[in-house]
């Protein structure tokens, strides 16, 4: 009997400690959102290694991601390079992919370095990076200052972007050009959690949830200075950040348009998606999402009511695309389809998250060059 009731006393505390290690995992998993730093891959972004560099060119392990369409930048520890299209016609390993090397903005590129491809092709100030006169300038948010860039221009509709998860504020440098050129002012904020800028009281990512109040005190900066409309430009969870702004800010009538690129639709699915990259098995999958509620209050009928089709006010252009692993294009289609009369849907192939315009630079501004004019 002794040792029946020792097996028996043992299976509460067996059981016990499986679910705090679940619990555990659970945590684990919904970190790979709630705790994605800026300017770091996303678990979905594979690393590569750099097999050799020189005349332009750069060789870098085979896979699906170093054979992308398009222009990316390259990030490493302590480098960044930019890449060009792939070079089919070189000679190269069967193993490797040989694509044209840009230019090297900080560090060496030494073979064996492991690297990753990032939408964020800039890296420093849009004086620096591009050559494009700017003003540092200081937005007053809820949680206290946060750091921005304004580049003045000529007209008083002004385009506020808003960057997304893995990324900085760099990485709307990748449109300023072009906006520059068709006159736009453009202010570039960071927001809660960036570089410079304040924390959230739980040092967590809300996926836009709470990070749209820091858009919304940009769009109070930009109606104090001058703007008499915005267009709101956001990636990824700064889309989702877009929709909740035009959706409930005071100054919603401000905004004229949006462009939504890669649009965190579902908070719920990105979060299962960044898990999966984690490797995260399937069982555990609904522990990240609950783990994530319960330590940041998200709730996923906030974001769907932002992104409610019979709600939207504005135009949207929508650009996103089917082989985006982390937002699923399917729901960008679905809410282009039911408001026809707003929404317009650019899709772009061969595109990871959050690089609609790394995959076809000259497609997706001709797209906005059409989105926008009428709007300006």
């Amino acid at each position: 009997m002794r040792p029946a009731k020792a097996t028996a006393a043992a299976v509460p505390a067996v059981t016990a400690a499986r679910g705090t290690v679940a619990v555990a995992g659970g945590r684990f998993a919904s970190a790979a959102a709630l705790r994605a730093p800026a300017g770091r891959p996303l678990p979905s972004e594979p690393r590569l290694t750099v097999h050799a560099t020189g005349d332009g060119r750069i060789s870098l392990t085979r896979a699906l991601a170093s054979l992308r369409p398009g222009t990316y930048g390259l990030g490493g520890n302590g480098t960044h390079a930019v890449v060009g299209p792939v070079l089919d016609s070189l000679p190269h390993e069967a193993d490797t992919v040989v694509r044209r090397l840009e230019a090297v903005t900080r560090g060496t590129l030494e073979p064996g370095a492991k690297v990753w491809l990032t939408p964020q092709v800039h890296i420093g100030d849009p004086s620096t990076a591009l050559g494009i006169g700017h003003t540092d300038v200081s937005v007053p948010g809820e949680l206290g200052t946060l750091p921005a860039w304004f580049v003045p221009n000529m007209r008083d509709t002004w385009v506020i972007t808003v960057h997304g998860l893995g990324t900085t504020r760099e990485h709307p440098m990748v449109v300023m050009d072009f906006l520059r050129r068709l006159g736009l002012p453009v202010l570039d904020p960071a927001y809660r959690g960036d570089p410079g800028a304040p924390r959230s009281a739980d040092g967590l990512g809300h996926l836009g949830e709470t990070e749209w109040r820091d858009l919304d005190a940009a769009i109070r900066h930009a109606v104090r200075h001058g703007a008499r409309n915005v267009i709101l430009h956001g990636w990824s969870t700064g889309a989702t950040m877009c929709l909740h702004a035009a959706a409930h800010s005071a100054l919603r009538d401000h905004v004229r348009g949006l462009v939504l690129d890669s649009p965190v639709l579902n908070w719920e699915t990105t979060l299962r998606a960044l898990a999966m990259a984690r490797r995260t098995p399937g069982p555990l999958l609904p522990l990240a999402v609950r783990a994530a509620q319960g330590r940041t209050g998200l709730r996923g009928d906030r974001t769907r009511a932002a992104a409610d089709p019979a709600l939207l006010r504005v135009p949207a252009l929508v650009v996103h695309g089917p082989d985006d692993a982390v937002a699923p294009w399917g729901l960008s289609r679905r809410l282009a389809e039911q408001r026809p009369d707003l929404v317009s849907l650019h899709t772009v192939s061969g595109a990871p998250h959050g690089a609609m315009w790394n995959a076809d630079p000259a497609g997706y501004e001709e797209a906005l060059r059409r989105f926008l004019t009428p709007l300006m």
